[in-house]
């Protein structure tokens, strides 16, 4: 079967030298690779090859040493995704969102060590956000106002839903964190649907209570599964990223399922992983080139 090794970079950042590098590691692995394709010059580029594309991963990394350079191999046919379903805090947008809530009741870091523990599958995550949202009892929603207004788009965000959704692509947004976020973020970046949690509210405070079921991994899984099912797609033709263990089946699952700056757990048993690129890499990873890109 062919295979496409696609190498990533920060824009400007990808020698031409490293492709070189790269081709002759693969050459040595017996991987015969071919000509490559700029998708976006000294920023991404595509590699065709044979054979098995983990080793290709491997043999590209070991090649670049220390560049900040992504690499994702895959096999070329079907590439490009019908489906998306992405994280939200720490991949669609920068921030953690309930860290940053909990700095309005002086509680960040606190909170933020329980995050970093439950992000990297050291604490079960149910119960890890339980427990933050009943430190939160009583705090104003003006927090959560306040917060959204300080939270930021990843880059590479918008282009990544628009031109999925451009080229017929459901997308989804479905994140452990709360649907006072999702929504906001699912209504400006032009998500489809938004799945997530709900933090419950009684006269202008929050309860330190959560509504039920909460939306843990296994639902991000659950969520991946019955849209493909709706939308009559394998799950060959989805893509899933997200960076922390909540996120991990639902990477594992998809056609391309990417670890996004992940924590490192998530890092080590994911097939795909974006160290230094933003979010457009996941639209070089199945050939669009940068000409195509579009935002909502």
């Amino acid at each position: 079967m062919s295979q496409t090794l696609t190498l990533v970079a920060p824009p400007g950042l990808l020698d031409p030298a490293l492709v070189t590098r790269v081709r002759a590691a693969l050459d040595a692995l017996g991987a015969a690779p071919g000509t490559p394709d700029w998708l976006a010059e000294t920023e991404a580029v595509d590699i065709p090859l044979t054979g098995n594309p983990e080793q290709a991963v491997a043999a590209a990394r070991a090649a670049l040493a220390d560049a900040p350079v992504d690499a994702i191999a895959q096999a070329e046919e079907g590439r490009r995704k019908r489906l998306l379903v992405a994280d939200m805090d720490s991949t669609i947008v920068t921030s953690e969102t309930l860290d940053e809530i909990a700095a309005y009741a002086g509680l960040k870091e606190r909170i933020s060590e329980i995050t970093r523990r439950s992000m990297n599958g050291e604490i079960d995550f149910r119960q890890a956000l339980i427990e933050r949202v009943a430190m939160l009892e009583g705090l104003s929603i003006d927090a959560l106002e306040a917060t959204w207004e300080q939270t930021r788009m990843m880059p590479g965000a918008a282009e990544l839903v628009g031109t999925m959704r451009a080229h017929g692509a459901v997308c989804c947004l479905a994140s452990g964190g709360f649907t006072f976020f999702t929504g906001r973020v699912a209504e400006k970046l032009g998500f489809d649907e938004h799945v997530s949690n709900t933090l419950l509210v009684e006269d202008g405070r929050l309860t330190g209570r959560v509504a039920e079921p909460v939306f843990d991994r296994n639902a991000k899984l659950a969520t991946l599964t019955r849209l493909a099912s709706a939308n009559a797609l394998s799950m060959g033709a989805t893509l899933a990223v997200g960076d922390g263990a909540n996120d991990l089946d639902m990477i594992r699952a998809a056609g391309l399922g990417v670890a996004f700056r992940a924590k490192p757990v998530v890092a080590a048993a994911a097939r795909a992983r974006v160290d230094h690129a933003d979010l457009t890499a996941l639209l070089f990873a199945q050939g669009y080139r940068r000409g195509e890109f579009s935002t909502r």
